[in-house]
C-alpha cells in the first residue's frame, strides 16, 4: 500500500512538474545507453552485467540483463523487486521506468561480489526533462547473475 502511494506521488510530481516545463519551454532529454564518466575504461564481466541493467532502465530491454530466479531490489529502503522474472517484466513495461530519459556520468567500482555504481538520471515526459536524480546503486552479483540490487535516490535538480 504505502509503495503504490509512493508511487501515485511521484506520477503526480512528474506530471505538474511536466505542466510547469511545458509553460517554460523544458530542457532537451539526455537519449541514450548509460554514459560513463571514463568512455576509455573497460567493464568486469559484472560491471558489464550492471551497466546492462542501467541501460535496460533505458531501452526497456531487459534481454542482456540476468537475474537471479531470488533476485530482490530495494530502492529508498523499499523493497521493490521481488523475483527475477518480476524485476525482468518491470525493466521491460514498468511505468515507473518509461519516464527515465538517460543516465549520465556513470562511475562504477568493483569489489568481491559487489558491484558499485553512481550516476545521474534524467526523467521527463515527452522529450521534456523535469528532473535529474542522483542514485548510487549496488548490485550482489554471483553465478553470472544479479541477486539484489540496492539503490539510494536523491533528487539533484528540477527542470
Amino acid at each position: 500500500m504505502r509503495a503504490r502511494r509512493l508511487l501515485a506521488l511521484s506520477a503526480l510530481g512528474i506530471a505538474a512538474a511536466g505542466v510547469v516545463a511545458t509553460l517554460r519551454g523544458g530542457a532537451r532529454p539526455t537519449v541514450g545507453a548509460a554514459v560513463s564518466a571514463d568512455p576509455t575504461r573497460q567493464d568486469t564481466a559484472s560491471e558489464a552485467l550492471a551497466r546492462a541493467y542501467i541501460n535496460a532502465l533505458i531501452s526497456h530491454d531487459p534481454s542482456a540483463v540476468r537475474f537471479a530466479p531470488d533476485a530482490t531490489r530495494v530502492e529508498a529502503g523499499l523493497k521493490t523487486g521481488f523475483s527475477g522474472p518480476q524485476m525482468t517484466r518491470d525493466l521491460r513495461r514498468g511505468p515507473q521506468y518509461r519516464v527515465i530519459q538517460g543516465v549520465r556520468d556513470l562511475v562504477m567500482s568493483e569489489s568481491g561480489d559487489v558491484v558499485s555504481t553512481r550516476y545521474l538520471l534524467d526523467a521527463g515526459i515527452g522529450g521534456t526533462r523535469l528532473m535529474t536524480v542522483s542514485i548510487d546503486e549496488t548490485f550482489e552479483i554471483s553465478d553470472g547473475a544479479i541477486r539484489r540490487v540496492v539503490a539510494r535516490i536523491r533528487p539533484k535538480s528540477l527542470l
